[in-house]
């Protein structure tokens, strides 16, 4: 035991020796034209090849962070699998799960991995016996310079031009000192330079420590994916480019799912990256009264904020609209968060507003939202997709209470949904929102105020009037031109929907408890008649 602890401090002298006793060697030398402009790769990700800018840096070490269960090792296969695509030659190494592991989750996806070539560096049942035990040697300092061997002369032989580590906390466990760690990711930094080789380093966080902050300072670019768990529903998954030596990204939090086919990532909206182009037309509703209100309808490249107690006729009124769209060839969509798309469909029979032909041609679309399954990048994507591919013209966001559900805060709410109003409108759409305040007749608040950033509000107001529950209708802002100062009623009736004319006879109405001003004999009468 004595000759086992001088062995262990003499070699440990000899390397602090070693060390002080090495001189850096300082280059000099000029910046060459490849080092000045980088050539990229892409990265098998369109989302996340939007977000860099056109994808990698070409010939560097990247690192990707993240948590257990965030993506990484699908991601990585992504990469490589995109280069083997490109007739590269790539190798994935694995630290961690086996060969038939990971020919799972590529069989999960849906792909074939015959070209990729898998360097499974995992202990075997052979390296779990007593004779494998180290008595001299610390087990830090054999295995580590071994598992390193064997990957870089497995690199060597391969040349490869796209190389995946997954992951390195089984590197930092048989480093063990993180000066040992640092220096031996720094020398397969080293290693790769010069071979045209880019280098994805897998990393899942367990360490919790420095070590991190250290792998970022040593990689070219970073990449965090995180998991954030909700009280309800999917789990929301986001990735940040916390680091892009030399080259510009798209900075932010990006959402991105996990589907089969890999991952999906959908680049966080900037409205002042799309010029507006469009030439200003009204929408009419084909309701004439309710054009009255607008000074004639509402218009294009604005967004329209239809808000009142619940039920009280704003996703009807917004079907209206829609429906005239599409009638005039117009593309429109409805999301709906908070009714089924066959009740919408029944109500809107019920009314003679039947979209069954429109829908059959393609001009009006009804789509049916989950809001807890559903991610909000995911859903400005879908959004950018239908302006983009099928020149949208009316969109109606039904209702903005189940949009509000799939943020995770009440800020981010309306900061997302200011980028995708600006974006709309910039584009030419007519944005239709509605949102329901809580409760019916008197006082009542939204769960959020959103109306200073719509260019139109409609308000709807239940009052009560000769023992009946009537529904009345005002337009208290309109950006883009004048428009009518008239309460008038909402009327359903004869199995249809229609305006009636201005309540003059009535003050107090948007209150619930309208106090009746006209003559007696009219108070059997229609208020809108």
């Amino acid at each position: 035991m004595q000759d086992q602890e001088e062995l262990t401090q003499n070699r440990h002298e000899s390397n602090v020796n070693d060390t002080l006793n090495r001189v850096p060697r300082v280059v000099h030398e000029p910046l060459t034209e490849s080092s000045k402009d980088y050539e990229r790769i892409q990265t098998g990700v369109a989302g996340l090849d939007n977000i860099l800018n056109g994808g990698l840096p070409k010939g560097h070490l990247y690192l990707i962070e993240g948590n257990p269960g965030t993506g990484k090792t699908t991601l990585g296969l992504q990469f490589l699998l995109e280069g083997i695509r490109e007739g590269e030659r790539v190798v994935y190494v694995t630290l961690s799960e086996s060969r038939l592991e990971l020919e799972q989750v590529l069989h999960s996806h849906g792909w074939t991995g015959e070209s990729l070539q898998i360097c499974e560096m995992v202990p075997g049942q052979d390296q779990l016996g007593p004779e494998t035990q180290y008595t001299v040697f610390y087990p830090s300092e054999v295995e580590l310079s071994d598992t390193v061997t064997g990957i870089l002369k497995e690199v060597d032989a391969t040349r490869p031009h796209r190389i995946v580590f997954d992951s390195l906390s089984e590197l930092r466990m048989v480093a063990r000192d993180p000066l040992k760690y640092r220096r031996q990711i720094l020398a397969l930094k080293s290693h790769f330079q010069g071979r045209n080789c880019t280098v994805l380093l897998l990393d899942d966080r367990t360490s919790g420590g420095a070590e991190d902050l250290q792998l970022q300072s040593i990689a070219h670019g970073v990449i965090l994916m995180e998991s954030l768990p909700r009280d309800f529903g999917v789990k929301r998954r986001r990735l940040e480019i916390l680091k892009l030596r030399g080259s510009p990204y798209r900075e932010g939090y990006h959402d991105y799912t996990i589907e089969t086919g890999g991952l999906s990532v959908y680049p966080r909206l900037i409205a002042a990256e799309h010029k507006p182009g469009f030439e200003r037309k009204t929408v009419p509703s084909g309701i004439q009264e309710l054009d009255q209100l607008f000074g004639g309808g509402i218009d294009t490249g604005t967004s329209t904020l239809f808000i009142g107690p619940a039920g009280c006729g704003k996703s009807t009124v917004a079907l209206r609209y829609a429906i005239s769209s599409a009638l005039r060839g117009e593309k429109a969509v409805i999301f709906t968060f908070d009714e089924s798309m066959a009740t919408l469909i029944q109500r809107a029979r019920g009314l003679q507003m039947d979209p069954a032909n429109v829908i059959a041609e393609g001009t009006l679309e009804i789509r049916q939202i989950d809001p807890a399954e559903l991610a909000p990048g995911q859903f400005v994507a879908q959004v950018r997709k239908l302006v983009d591919q099928n020149e949208l013209r009316v969109l109606v966001i039904d209702s903005l209470n189940g949009f509000m559900n799939a943020m995770p805060h009440e800020q981010f709410l309306t900061l997302q949904l200011h980028e995708v109003l600006s974006y709309l409108g910039q584009q030419g759409v007519a944005t239709i929102l509605t949102l329901a305040q809580h409760g019916f007749i008197g006082n009542m608040h939204g769960p959020l105020d959103v109306s200073y950033l719509a260019d139109s509000v409609l308000l709807f107001r239940y009052f009560e009037f000769a023992g009946e529950i009537r529904q009345a209708l005002s337009v208290i802002k309109k950006r883009s031109g004048a428009h009518e100062r008239a309460i008038r009623e909402l009327i359903f009736a004869n199995n249809s929907v229609s305006v009636g004319q201005s309540l003059k006879q009535f003050e107090g109405v948007l209150t619930g408890l309208p106090s009746f001003l006209g003559e007696p004999s009219l108070v059997e009468k229609s208020p809108g008649s």
